[in-house]
């Protein structure tokens, strides 16, 4: 029988400032973390003005998890220590995994008409928090962009209609969509049903459900289990990002940009940092 995911909890996200002085919108962060396995942390940099964002993400530290960075408009410089340099552009996908260590940089650039950019951590589990760290950058043609009566899905990550994304290696396997709903229309998406999903919206408004919850930008929308989702658009359309995810179901010990699964393991990936051993030789 199909059963239709519904919206549990609606909340706005929440301005905050990060990296060497990034004005964000923070979706999901330390707090809400226990509920959005395997899910960490959502960003949304996305910001008119240049003074909002180009003071970037200067060098730091990552391991124990994976991160997704999704550009719609703009224009982000990236390094890292396993030698990858360039930059991301409108509609780009970057896909970092930290494992057992990497030290990046991402510097959002002054672009005419504004930056519209998110970021997702993805949660590593125990046997794979060590591992080799990686990186792919993924072009704007590779990503499928599927038409469907009442919108279209961007299919960046997962499967939609038998239309596969080109982000597949993240080791969770999570399903990640750039949805548009036309106005006074609706689509249905399926979700796995033994996954964790929650929504993003960033432009527009609508509702969400069977039950028709209203949604509105810059909200976060935690859904309810279920093997499928209506989306309906409202008088100007709706567009949002759903992120879905299988459940790690493991011990989370967080301090800033590391994620592991027990404090002592915390605080050897910091000393490890200090001392100048946190970058391991393959």
């Amino acid at each position: 029988m199909n059963s239709s995911c519904e919206a549990v909890n609606i909340f706005p996200s929440v301005t905050t400032m990060e990296g060497a002085g990034v004005k964000l919108r923070r979706g999901i962060g330390f707090s809400e973390a226990p509920s959005f396995d395997p899910f960490l942390l959502f960003d949304d940099f996305s910001g008119d003005d240049p003074a909002d964002y180009v003071a970037g993400f200067p060098w730091h530290p990552h391991r124990g998890i994976e991160t997704v960075t999704y550009l719609i408009r703009g224009d982000v410089e990236h390094g890292d220590s396993i030698g990858n340099r360039g930059s991301i552009g409108p509609g780009q996908v970057q896909w970092m995994t930290a494992g057992g260590g990497v030290i990046h940089q991402e510097m959002p650039q002054p672009v005419a008409g504004g930056m519209v950019g998110f970021q997702l951590w993805v949660n590593l589990p125990a046997k794979d928090k060590m591992m080799s760290p990686r990186y792919r950058g993924i072009t704007a043609g590779e990503i499928p962009t599927v038409e469907v009566d009442g919108g279209s899905v961007k299919v960046i990550a997962g499967r939609f209609r038998g239309v596969e994304g080109p982000v597949r290696e993240i080791v969770r396997s999570p399903w990640y969509f750039d949805v548009s709903v036309d106005a006074g229309r609706y689509l249905t998406l399926d979700i796995p049903t033994d996954f964790f999903t929650f929504l993003y919206i960033f432009e527009g408004d609508g509702k969400i459900g069977e039950k028709g919850a209203g949604v509105t930008a810059k909200h976060i929308v935690k859904l309810s289990g279920g093997d499928s989702l209506k989306a309906i658009g409202g008088d100007e359309g709706l567009r949002f990002l759903l992120m879905s995810g299988e459940p790690i179901g493991e011990p989370v010990a967080w301090q800033g940009p590391i994620v592991m699964n027990t404090e002592e393991e915390l605080e050897q990936a910091f000393y490890e940092y200090r001392n100048g051993t946190f970058i391991k030789k393959g």
